[in-house]
């Protein structure tokens, strides 16, 4: 469509509000360290998305990293429960648990997130330390 027709013919359809990218939005906006703004653009696509597994996992990062703990153990849990192979939710959740002291739910996630570990290329590091940290926690468990 050239610009004379966009600018004069306009079509009923091309004046429907557009939705934003809440999503593109809130992770621009972590990128950026301003996880308070990034938390809001998230809850907002999170209300057009309820169920988006994607978008719970990145609430919860975001709030890992304001070092909100409780608040991203919670986002956690809420992606498990739509599917509990997430990989990357066990392995954040474990992490926080250990903070909290729940080693024993820790060992537990990190279980699940070793029983089908990811196959990209940096994930041996990620592999590398969920092994590390569950020897860690037998032998603390053992004393």
């Amino acid at each position: 469509m050239t610009i004379w027709n966009r600018l004069f013919k306009r079509r009923r359809r091309d004046l429907r509000p557009q939705r934003l990218d809440y999503l593109n939005e809130a992770l621009a906006l972590e990128r950026q360290g301003d996880f308070d703004a990034a938390l809001t653009s998230y809850r907002l696509a999170l209300r057009d998305h309820p169920a988006d597994i994607r978008v719970l996992q990145n609430i919860a990062i975001a709030f890992s990293k304001a070092e909100q703990h409780d608040e991203a153990i919670r986002y956690y849990r809420k992606a498990l429960d739509i599917d509990n192979t997430l990989m990357g939710a066990h392995y954040g959740i474990a992490f926080l648990l250990i903070k909290r002291g729940e080693t024993e739910a820790a060992a537990i996630h990190l279980q699940a997130f070793l029983a089908n570990p990811p196959r990209d290329s940096e994930a041996q590091k990620w592999i590398d330390h969920a092994h590390n940290t569950l020897h860690y926690l037998g032998h603390a468990r053992e004393h």
